[in-house]
C-alpha cells in the first residue's frame, strides 16, 4: 500500500497509533511493515502470522525493495509466540536484502513492547500503554480522510453482496436482461460506453445510479471493449471508488468479477491498498480466470505502485500468454 498522504512520524509510539489509518482497519494476528523516509511514512504492508513450521518470509523483502523508503520498521499485533515467530523470521530477510530496520515491536492485549530498546525508562519491562485513538498522530490521520474500521472483516463486509429486497430486485432485472438476449457486438460496445460515462457524470456529481442501470452496466461490463473502456478512464479520484463499490455489492455474483476489479483498481491507484486487496479477492473469487485481475494481483504482491504502471492493459498485453 501506499499511503496517499504524508503522515509524519516521531517514534514507533506514533506507527503504533497511525497504522489502522494507514491500513484502513485495526491489525491483528499479523505483522504490519511500515516503510519511512525519513520521518514521513511512505509505505505500509499487512501479513500474517507465519505458520509455526514456516520460517520462511522470503514474502516481504521483494516487496519492501520495491520501494522507496530509507528504513522500516515492523509491528507486530497478537499474542507473543506467534509475533516473535513471524517478526524475527522477516528481520532477518530484510537485514539480508540490505534493507534497515529501525525498530521491531510486539503490541499485545493493550501494551506494546520493542524488542530493541533496553532501557527500562523508555521502555518498561511491562511494556507502554498502546496511544490513545484521540492521539494527534491518530487525529492527523483522521483529518486528512483516513477511516480505521474495527478490524479486516469489517473491510471485507463493507464491499459484500446487498442482501434482501434489493437482491431480489437485482436478481429479477438481471434475468429479465438476459433473457432478451444480446444485439450486435457494435450496439453492445455503444451503449457500454455511454453507460460508464452516465455512471461517471452521476457519481462525480454525489448521485447514483438506479437498480435498472446498475444491473445494465454490471452486464455490459462482460464485454472486453466495454470493461477496457471503464479500466483506461479511471483515474484517482474518491467518486471512482464508491461508484465500483455500489456497482460491486450490487450485480448478481456471475457478473461479480469485472465490477470488483475495476473496484479494485480505482483503490490501487486511490492509495487504498487494503480495499484494493479485498476487492481483488472478491473478483478473483467469482472468475478465478479474469486476466485483469490477475495481473493487478501480481503488481500489488510484488509491491508495485500505481504510479510506475501508467498503462496496466499494455501491462497485462506483454504478460506472456498462460503466464496469469
Amino acid at each position: 500500500m501506499q499511503p496517499d498522504c504524508r503522515i509524519t512520524v516521531r517514534n514507533s509510539a506514533d506507527l503504533i497509533a497511525v497504522t489502522p489509518y494507514l491500513l484502513g482497519f485495526h491489525p491483528s494476528d499479523s505483522v504490519v511493515v511500515i516503510g519511512t523516509v525519513g520521518p514521513v511514512v511512505s509505505f505500509a504492508a499487512r501479513h500474517d502470522f507465519l505458520a509455526p513450521d514456516d520460517e520462511d518470509a522470503d514474502v516481504i523483502a521483494p516487496l519492501v525493495a520495491a520501494q522507496e523508503v530509507e528504513a522500516v520498521t515492523l509491528l507486530g499485533f497478537g499474542p507473543p509466540g506467534p509475533v516473535d515467530r513471524t517478526v524475527r523470521a522477516f528481520f532477518r530477510d530484510l537485514q539480508h536484502h540490505g534493507v534497515r530496520v529501525l525498530d521491531r515491536v510486539r503490541v499485545t492485549a493493550g501494551r506494546w513492547w520493542s524488542y530493541d530498546c533496553a532501557d527500562p525508562l523508555c521502555c518498561p519491562p511491562d511494556g507502554n500503554p498502546v496511544p490513545s485513538p484521540h492521539s494527534p498522530i491518530a487525529a492527523s490521520a483522521v483529518f486528512q480522510g483516513h477511516v480505521a474500521l474495527p478490524d479486516r472483516r469489517a473491510l471485507v463486509e463493507q464491499i459484500a453482496g446487498v442482501e434482501g429486497e434489493q437482491r431480489e430486485r437485482m436478481r429479477a432485472l438481471t434475468a429479465e436482461l438476459c433473457a432478451r438476449g444480446s444485439g450486435p457486438p457494435e450496439g453492445i460496445e455503444r451503449a457500454g460506453r455511454y453507460l460508464v460515462q452516465m455512471a461517471e457524470e452521476r457519481y462525480s456529481s454525489g448521485r447514483t445510479l438506479t437498480l435498472e442501470e446498475t444491473a445494465l452496466l454490471g452486464v455490459l461490463l462482460a464485454d472486453p471493449v466495454v470493461f477496457d473502456h471503464a479500466v483506461d478512464r479511471t483515474r484517482d479520484e474518491d467518486w471512482r471508488v464508491a461508484l465500483w463499490t455500489e456497482v460491486t455489492r450490487r450485480v448478481e455474483p456471475v457478473w461479480v468479477a469485472p465490477a470488483a476489479a475495476l473496484l479494485a483498481y480505482s483503490a490501487w491507484r486511490a492509495g487504498l491498498g487494503s480495499l484494493a486487496r479485498v476487492a481483488l479477492d472478491r473478483a478473483l473469487l467469482h472468475d478465478p480466470t479474469h486476466r485483469f485481475s490477475w495481473a493487478l494481483d501480481r503488481l500489488m504482491a510484488a509491491g508495485v505502485s500505481h504510479e510506475l504502471v501508467d498503462d496496466l492493459h499494455e501491462t497485462v498485453r506483454e504478460w506472456p500468454e498462460g503466464s496469469l
